[in-house]
């Protein structure tokens, strides 16, 4: 499967599934605000809601956007009540998400030199 980038043409078909799915993790990982929400989910371990407004700073329609993306690649989940809407973290692809990071940095053996 081929798959379009700003830059050109990205050949993921190159690429093992594994690999391509740590790229498109830490693709939606590589922004500060969405760390952060997600070490405040972490540090809250519960449902929030409306807390990361006044937590982070940002607007409201960032941080929905945040969400979106964070909720997109399944790290974090939500419900919907009325206005209200909860978000936590997926505890079953919180664990995926650290298997596979671990996967590919446990692969780490230091080196007796180096170049």
């Amino acid at each position: 499967m081929k798959q379009l980038s700003v830059m050109g043409v990205t050949r993921t078909d190159l690429f093992t599934e594994e690999q391509n799915e740590i790229s498109k993790i830490a693709k939606a990982l590589a922004h500060p605000a969405r760390v952060a929400i997600i070490d405040y989910l972490l540090k809250s371990n519960a449902c929030i809601n409306g807390d990361l407004v006044q937590e982070l700073g940002l607007a409201q329609a960032t941080i929905s956007q945040h969400l979106k993306e964070l909720k997109n690649i399944g790290i974090i989940q939500g419900t919907i009540e009325g206005v209200s809407v909860s978000y936590c973290i997926h505890p079953q692809r919180w664990a995926e998400v650290k298997n596979l990071f671990n996967g590919l940095f446990d692969q780490f053996n230091e080196p007796n030199t180096c170049c």
